[in-house]
């Protein structure tokens, strides 16, 4: 697979797999009409222009050329500097990681983390969280495994779809193996 920076014209591909991956992972998770009523057009709108802002950084995965679908968006990884309030400088936030699902279990998340690692290495970064649902234990699987841990006393809930939902904040230095 080949990881790159994300163009304007990946801004359709990107948001076929942000809808299509919440629809696949959170259900169960979150209200089944919230998740009916995602719209990739919506999002398509979002990643454009998050992309024409270069924040969050937005770096992609496809397919290389040996397979038959060469080119093809696999999944993508946006990351910055952490939108914690109060954050220090040096710490950093992966905003969302997504691997379309019948791609999961197959090393394209760990490949995209390993460049937004690097990336905001070389950019003087230190540490790095993100955010995720307490319950969706195939992430919380995947970013221990990535020697993420969940930050003590970091849950808090938020609404969505007219449900509360909890949310835990995993955390990591980025210069550790």
């Amino acid at each position: 697979m080949n990881i790159r920076p994300a163009g304007l014209d990946d801004a359709r591909a990107v948001a076929e797999i942000h809808v299509r991956t919440w629809q696949a992972a959170y259900v169960g998770l979150v209200p089944e009409a919230y998740l009916a009523s995602l719209a990739v057009e919506r999002y398509e709108t979002m990643w454009r222009a998050n992309i024409e802002r270069a924040m969050p950084q937005l770096l992609v995965a496809e397919s290389d050329s040996d397979d038959s679908d060469a080119g093809a968006l696999l999944g993508w990884v946006a990351f910055g500097p952490s939108r914690g309030a109060g954050a220090a400088a040096d710490v950093a936030e992966i905003w969302a990681i997504y691997v379309g699902a019948a791609h999961w279990g197959r090393g394209v998340g760990r490949a995209l983390w390993e460049r937004a690692r690097t990336t905001l290495l070389a950019q003087g970064f230190a540490s790095i969280g993100l955010w995720a649902f307490p319950r969706n234990e195939r992430a919380g699987r995947f970013y221990r495994s990535l020697g993420f841990a969940v930050e003590p006393d970091s849950a808090k809930q938020f609404e969505l779809g007219g449900a509360r939902l909890d949310e835990i904040r995993f955390a990591r230095l980025l210069d550790q193996s």
